[in-house]
């Protein structure tokens, strides 16, 4: 089992002097020596130290009250969810796959051992409730890898105990920088471990921080730009999808439809032979994310119409049987999830996105002004939606609409993405159509969740008429949902009469 806490901390640089005198910060009833702690940590990285490159550490510690294994990842400046485990010889599985986008297949290897003699004082206030921990680390690092070498340091360390306003480390830092001490070059003792030990012939060139990236100038440089966003987003959001963090699904879900989408609207720019077949395994990624959330969207909207009824509308078990309905409906669960990002599969579209943007198929539209080429690409997935729509306008109410209106809020997505590319190189024009877009896809999204509800509806109400429950209240959601649909086909017209008047690109 791993636990996880979120810890908000600050580093201060130190002499050997100590610690100043806090007793004066205000809130501190009393500072508590709780003694010297001998700590010793192996950190672990890949041999190209890919966790390092994301501001991630992944420690096996003894000493001290938390000894096991650490892994944290960064959240803000100063903020980090550390996940922690049992200590043990090998590293947790748990922990092992929250590092796996990144780690891929490479080994895990000690990079770094930092021995740390801690002298730990608890800042508390009147009634005896822990502040905040103050310790002073004297710290020995040793470099593991690349002839051993090794440096040495004094810190003091300020981390926020639980339920604490944050701004306490203000008052706190008040008191250091009047007593002479100042904030840590660097975020991390790895990260300072790692420059302090790097072998020479590295040290010279290092910045603590990658490369920035150039400013793209070509259409393939915006094109590309807006592809190593999207392949980010989904490494950074596997960790957070394996441990359930709320939304963390559909965000990643959406960053591979985005991703899906700019390959379709650049396809003057890159291959699609080369792109198409990421394409595809980029759309069999969005479908194994949204086997569980469309169910859950589905379920709460009708969770929702059902809570709105007046008592005397609800005829039957209906809450129950909607309980029952949603859970046998259940596409899988955190497990299946799981080991799909576990499997070969996942890997080896990660390791295609990875040499798509280290590599990528350009044609020959890519080297011209991204004015041009891109904003040909936007109008073009704009007029398909343009035919859409109003080919929807022509077809009586029913599926056949139905299916349109779906068709087209696909389309208005596509070229939402493709507009949200091209607002580095196209400016306002490319926000407002963002923003119409949006408003488009936001409506006939309502449409067709008003659909896929009625159907719902429709197969409650044979389970219930089966178990011999009244069907009263179905139909009558049933009959709200038309209602709601018509009015969406309703307003269509006039939303897209004012996003045709407003585009401009």
């Amino acid at each position: 089992m791993a636990d996880t806490k979120r810890e908000i901390e600050r580093k201060y640089e130190s002499d050997d002097s100590g610690l100043p005198d806090l007793t004066g910060v205000a809130g501190v009833a009393a500072v508590i020596d709780k003694g010297v702690a001998h700590l010793d940590a192996v950190y672990y990285d890949t041999a190209d130290e890919r966790l390092d490159a994301s501001s991630i550490t992944l420690r096996r510690r003894t000493g001290g009250s938390d000894a096991g294994w650490h892994l944290k990842f960064p959240v803000a400046p100063g903020v980090r969810d550390e996940i922690q485990a049992p200590l043990s010889d090998d590293l947790p599985r748990t922990l092992a796959g929250l590092v796996r986008s990144r780690v891929r297949d490479a080994e895990l290897v000690p990079v770094v051992r930092l021995r740390s003699d801690r002298d730990v004082r608890d800042l508390v206030d009147a009634e005896g409730r822990l502040l905040a921990e103050v310790s002073v680390d004297a710290v020995q690092a040793e470099r593991l890898t690349g002839g051993g070498r090794t440096a040495q340091w004094t810190e003091i360390e300020v981390e926020l105990a639980d339920g604490t306003d944050p701004a306490f480390l203000d008052k706190v830092e008040k008191k250091l920088r009047k007593a002479g001490v100042r904030p840590s070059a660097s975020a991390s003792k790895l990260k300072r471990a790692l420059t302090e030990t790097a072998p020479k012939k590295k040290r010279g060139g290092q910045t603590g921080a990658a490369e920035a990236e150039s400013e793209p100038v070509t259409a393939g440089d915006h094109a590309l730009a807006y592809l190593r966003a999207q392949l980010d987003a989904i490494v950074e959001l596997d960790p957070a999808v394996r441990r359930e963090v709320y939304d963390s699904v559909h965000k990643m879900r959406v960053a591979t439809r985005r991703m899906r989408s700019a390959l379709k609207s650049y396809g003057k720019v890159l291959d699609r032979e080369v792109t198409d077949p990421i394409g595809e395994e980029l759309k069999w990624l969005a479908g194994e994310l949204g086997v569980d959330r469309d169910q859950e969207v589905l379920t709460e909207r009708l969770t929702a119409a059902v809570d709105e009824l007046p008592r005397a509308l609800m005829v039957g078990p209906v809450r129950t049987r909607l309980r029952t309905w949603a859970r046998a409906r259940s596409g899988g669960s955190r497990r299946r999830l799981t080991n799909v990002l576990d499997g070969a599969r996942y890997l080896r579209l990660l390791e295609s996105l990875d040499a798509l943007v280290a590599d990528p198929p350009l044609l020959k539209a890519a080297g011209k002004k991204p004015e041009k080429v891109i904003g040909k690409a936007v109008r073009k997935d704009l007029s398909k939606v343009s035919r859409l729509v109003e080919r929807a306008f022509e077809l009586e109410p029913g599926q056949e609409r139905d299916l349109a209106l779906h068709e087209a809020r696909k389309k208005a997505k596509r070229t939402r993405y493709a507009a949200e590319s091209a607002v580095p190189a196209l400016g306002d024009p490319a926000t407002a159509l963002v923003k119409s877009m949006k408003s488009l896809q936001n409506l006939l999204g309502d449409h067709q969740d008003s659909v896929m509800t009625r159907e719902a509806l429709r197969e409650l109400a044979r389970q219930a008429h089966g178990a011999g429950e009244p069907s009263f209240t179905y139909g009558l959601l049933y009959g709200r949902e038309e209602r709601r649909a018509a009015d969406d086909e309703a307003g269509l017209p006039g939303l897209w009469k004012e996003i045709k008047s407003g585009t401009s690109i």
